[in-house]
Formats: structure tokens, C-alpha cells, sequence
């Protein structure tokens, strides 16, 4: 008789793929509305101006670089 595991099967790599592109896009869509939140004196500190902040926080997709 074979036991059945009580674990959870590992997802199929599709559906891994994606999650992790939700999970990233949900991530960026959340950091941009804390930049657009910024006053514009913490925009200054971290070298935006407010139209560069809010032309970030429009974006909806993910910054190339966390593309794997």
C-alpha cells in the first residue's frame, strides 16, 4: 500500500511563472502609489520631480530588470 503524502504537489512551472509575475506586478503597482504619495520635498531628497513621480505611478507594468 503506497502513503499518500500530506503535502501539497508542487505547482506546474506555468502556473509558478505565473504567480511570480502577479506577485512582482502587485509589488510594483504598490510601490508606486507610496512614491505618488511622496510630498514633493521626499521626491527632491530622492532626485524626482512630481511629474516624473506621477508619470511612474501610471506605469502598470513591471521594470524590465525584474523580469527573469
Amino acid at each position: 500500500m503506497v502513503a499518500k503524502s500530506l503535502s501539497r504537489p508542487a505547482p506546474a512551472p506555468g502556473l509558478r511563472g505565473l504567480w511570480r509575475r502577479l506577485l512582482l506586478a502587485h509589488q510594483a503597482r504598490r510601490q508606486r502609489i507610496k512614491l505618488s504619495q511622496l510630498d514633493d520635498a521626499r521626491l527632491a531628497d530622492i532626485g524626482l520631480t512630481r511629474n516624473q513621480a506621477e508619470a511612474e505611478a501610471a506605469r502598470w507594468d513591471v521594470p524590465t530588470n525584474w523580469r527573469h
